[in-house]
């Protein structure tokens, strides 16, 4: 297909496409004459998945680019892709103090979990703890263990939806295809349980206090 057509099937305007295809993050297209190219169903395929984690995931392009050079990486471990993938997901930009790095690194050996130090998650609770007691309300880090009991149910989701694509790559299957299926799980799963986290507090609200939150509406 045409540029204009690629344009027109994945919603993505030519700028666009030219600019994807200069930073790396899309394959140039066949040259099939003077100042003429081909685009294939790949080329679509990889515009989706692009436009996905702009759009859905909030990912900057220069992130989308390092996720990409993982999926496009053939010795690159499915593993490492995972880890690629959480390294680009947005990070507080003031780092946490070290005390509460510690605590949960701390926590999280309490809780059972294998993890490195370096996990960008630790970064990322650690930054709450900080919040929480900038506004004295470190009361709030009781709710660790439930919201680490709510992940490692999500964590399980994950990697059994994953699972299958991975243990298809290992048997020399779509290697591609299941780095894809690692990206879009990690990224847009992010999004998905902030999103379904949002719907389960209206309904919980309205189950314990009806239409009136001060619960004077049974």
């Amino acid at each position: 297909m045409r540029i204009s057509e690629l344009s027109t099937r994945s919603g993505v305007s030519q700028a666009s496409i030219k600019f994807y295809t200069r930073e790396g993050l899309l394959p140039a297209g066949e040259r099939t004459g003077y100042n003429q190219t081909d685009y294939s169903d790949d080329h679509l395929t990889r515009l989706h998945l692009i436009r996905s984690l702009i759009d859905v995931g909030g990912l900057p392009v220069a992130a989308v680019g390092r996720v990409l050079a993982a999926v496009d990486a053939p010795d690159l471990p499915l593993v490492e892709v995972l880890g690629a993938t959480q390294q680009a997901l947005p990070q507080p930009v003031t780092p946490p103090s070290e005390a509460s790095r510690d605590r949960v690194l701390a926590f999280a050996a309490e809780h059972g979990w294998d993890v490195d130090e370096h996990n960008p998650g630790v970064r990322v609770v650690a930054g709450v703890l900080d919040g929480w007691d900038s506004v004295d309300r470190g009361d709030l880090a009781a709710l660790l263990p439930a919201y680490a009991r709510a992940a490692d149910l999500v964590a399980t989701a994950d990697l059994d939806a994953v699972a299958g694509s991975i243990d298809d790559a290992r048997r020399g299957g779509d290697r591609e295809a299941a780095a894809q299926t690692v990206v879009v799980g990690t990224v847009l799963g992010d999004q998905l349980f902030a999103g379904l986290r949002r719907i389960a507090q209206q309904d919980t609200a309205f189950r314990r206090y009806g239409s009136d939150p001060r619960g004077d509406t049974p």
